[in-house]
């Protein structure tokens, strides 16, 4: 329980985050332990620092900051989550309930889907530019590849492609999927293809989204990752301009917005889940059988002919 037994937990953590190629998890938790640090003004922090009354008033000061409570929430549970390997390893007293009083669940309201009218000019509204075209068809195979993310999409390899079915394991949960390609995706597919010789010991990336010049677990990669996200939401940010939407639009957007699409028109919660590649599945998909692969298709087929059959309305 030194003066900075937690501060050291937390970067020894990190410190393994990294070895491991998990750099995104990494961050997250730099982020939270470099917030924590500034509202506590010191640079070495104590396991007895860290009570009940001073993550209460660290909530706040998230709050007042202008953070959503998804990002308050990461953040409390990546301090608990440090807190919790302390005690582990007997550096840390276990303190009943200690976060009990701050906010650590998942507000499902900052999730927005679009209106289906919008969702119809965002994907097929001529914005006029070539560029903004270039990221209408990334998004538009975002919707048509089931709601994939852009992670996924980003880091699909050539040899994901296999006679007309895309299968590979998503990034962030490792799980398996299978995607039947729609003729409606294929030209789109052609544009956006990577006709470069991949690099030695490098990813063949399908899409010219990343370079592919960066191996495997390499912190570039992350690092060039993430700029490829942040250009590609001010791109769609742009989009949305151009084709005067007027709710918010971002990468996650076009998964939310399949997966509400597909609730609205009476699709299984089960089905859903299958969809998006949700490793957390409810107790009720246990025991169910997963659905086939024409079974798949047709729901994505369904999906993508109630968006593109929805009124042009500007309301």
């Amino acid at each position: 329980m030194n003066k900075n037994g937690f501060s050291r937990c937390a970067e020894l953590y990190i410190g393994r985050l990294r070895k491991e190629g998990r750099y995104s998890t990494a961050h997250v938790y730099k982020n939270a332990l470099f917030s924590f640090t500034k509202f506590c003004d010191t640079k070495s922090i104590a396991f007895r620092y860290i009570t009940r009354e001073r993550l209460r008033r660290y909530g706040e000061y998230l709050y007042e900051a202008g953070l959503k409570p998804n990002t308050v929430s990461t953040y409390m549970r990546m301090l608990r989550s440090i807190y919790n390997r302390g005690v582990e390893a007997g550096s840390a007293p276990y303190v009943h309930r200690l976060f009990h009083e701050v906010y650590t669940g998942v507000d499902v309201r900052q999730k927005k889907a679009l209106p289906v009218g919008e969702l119809r000019r965002l994907l097929y509204e001529d914005p006029k530019s070539d560029y903004l075209r270039n990221t209408q068809m990334i998004a538009a195979l975002m919707f048509q590849f089931c709601g994939m993310s852009f992670a996924d999409l980003a880091h699909l390899e050539k040899s994901s492609l296999e006679q007309n079915v895309i299968r590979y394991n998503r990034v962030k949960t490792k799980t398996p999927i299978s995607v039947e390609i729609l003729d409606t995706a294929k030209d789109m597919i052609n544009q956006l293809r990577n006709r470069q010789p991949p690099h030695p010991n490098c990813p063949d990336y399908l899409f010219n989204i990343l370079s592919g010049d960066k191996k495997r677990k390499d912190e570039s990669g992350y690092r060039e990752y993430q700029s490829a996200l942040r250009r590609f939401n001010n791109r769609l940010k742009g989009l949305a301009k151009a084709l005067r939407l007027t709710s918010p639009v971002t990468s996650y957007t076009l998964r939310h917005s399949w997966a509400t699409t597909a609730k609205y028109r009476g699709v299984s919660i089960e089905m859903i889940s299958e969809l998006l590649g949700h490793k957390s599945i409810k107790t009720t998909q246990i025991y169910l059988k997963g659905f086939e692969l024409r079974e798949r298709t047709e729901v994505n087929r369904m999906n993508l002919y109630y968006v593109r059959s929805a009124p042009n309305s500007r309301v």
